[in-house]
This record gives structure tokens, sequence and C-alpha cells, in this order.
């Protein structure tokens, strides 16, 4: 029998854990926000987040993979329409996971899991405003040595809209040295962070950094290796 990827199986066998996470996501796309066990919310978080990034896409071919995973069509159609278009210009972390405390009767650790629908913040707004009109401005024909003396300004606002990615965040350095201010590596491939002192700081590239853990989570980024691996004071 194969073994799953990550962590252990959530059913009896991986086509039981495909349908269980399957009913999760359809659960969270239906109404926004869900409680479940904190283990079930952790799997489900990368498996929601790539379909909303098919439903971002908006084409035939991710409506019919979302559909081949989600047999509710009317929960696909919603999130094709609504969700896609509320998180149009999110970059990542679609999803909040929510600890609220252990269940009675099993003692099991609950959390409620949602949708991240509201609108960016106003600074990544105004970031990406003038970004638009920086490009429309380059669009225009202009003498050669005006597009040299806008190179710089242009560059300027590119980096502040890097900056501006995530709120509590700077950009990756090329030397992969911490910013002032800035302790807490993050990941964008695996959509980990890593804290100073924890056991995969030292070994681990940042494409991107955070004033703090609570930066990061609220990111949508998760703890590398949980929680617990990542409660380390910064030194």
């Amino acid at each position: 029998m194969p073994t799953p990827t990550k962590g252990p199986r959530l059913g009896g066998g991986p086509a039981h854990e495909r349908l269980m996470l399957a009913n999760l996501a359809a659960a969270l796309f239906e109404h926004k926000r869900i409680t479940t066990t904190v283990t079930k919310a952790k799997r489900l978080k990368p498996y929601a987040e790539r379909l909303v990034t098919f439903a971002k896409r908006g084409d035939l071919a991710s409506r019919r993979r979302v559909l081949g995973l989600i047999s509710n069509k009317g929960v696909v159609h919603e999130l094709f329409t609504d969700i896609a278009q509320a998180v149009e210009n999110r970059d990542g972390g679609y999803t909040r996971i929510t600890k609220i405390g252990n269940r009675k009767g099993d003692n099991a650790p609950m959390a409620v899991i949602e949708l991240v629908l509201e609108p960016v913040s106003a600074k990544q707004a105004v970031v990406a405003e003038a970004t638009a009109a920086a490009k429309r401005d380059a669009d225009k024909a202009a003498p050669a040595v005006e597009t040299e003396e806008a190179a710089p300004a242009a560059e300027a606002v590119e980096t502040e809209a890097a900056e501006a990615k995530y709120a509590g965040s700077h950009p990756a350095t090329a030397d992969n040295e911490a910013p002032e201010g800035f302790p807490v590596k993050g990941n964008e491939d695996s959509m980990k962070f890593h804290v100073p002192g924890s056991r995969w700081y030292d070994a681990t590239t940042a494409e991107v950094w955070f004033d703090s853990a609570e930066s990061a989570a609220a990111a949508g980024f998760a703890p590398a290796g949980g929680d617990a691996a990542q409660a380390v004071e910064a030194e």
C-alpha cells in the first residue's frame, strides 16, 4: 500500500484520505469557515489553497480538474466566481487557521480554518497603483535620456512593491543576511517560516523575511516542523 507523502494518513487508506480532503474543501468553500481538528486543518490548508489557485486561472482545464475532485457543481461555481474574484489581488495565503482549544470528550486539539477574503491592505493597493502607473508611463514614447532617468524611479517602485508583498515583510537579500528588524526566514515554495535558533534556520535560504512569526503566519506561512519546532526565542 502506498504511504502518504506528508505525515500520518487521515483515513483508512489513500482513497479515503482524498475523499476526506475533498469533502472538507467543499465545506470550506461553501461556508467560508469550518471547525475541525488541528491535524485535518493543517492537511486541508495546502489542498484548499491549490484549488483556489486553479480557480484564479479560470480556464476550462482548471475547472474540469477541480470538478474531478469536488463533485458539487454549485460549490465549484462559487469557487470560480465569488471566491476567485475576492482573492484576485492576493498572492497567497488564502486560508487562515486559528486554534480554539481542545474538544470535550476525546480532548482533541481543535481549530477554525477560514478563507481570507478581506481586501489587501491599503499600502499594497497604493503600491500596486503606483506600479501600474509607472508601467503606463514606460509604455509611452519618450526620449532615450528620459527613459534612462526614469529607470531608477521604476526600480524604486518595484522595490517598494516587493517590500509590501506581505505585511511586516522584507524582500530577499543577495547575501541571505537578515535585514535589520526582519529575522524570520520565509520560504515561498513550501510556505514555511523559520525563526532564529530553530533547527533548519541556518540551512534555509530566505525568499522573504518577516519581522515576527506572527507576521509570517498572517501571510499564510506555516511554522516549519510545527509550532513546537519554531517555538524558539530569537537570539
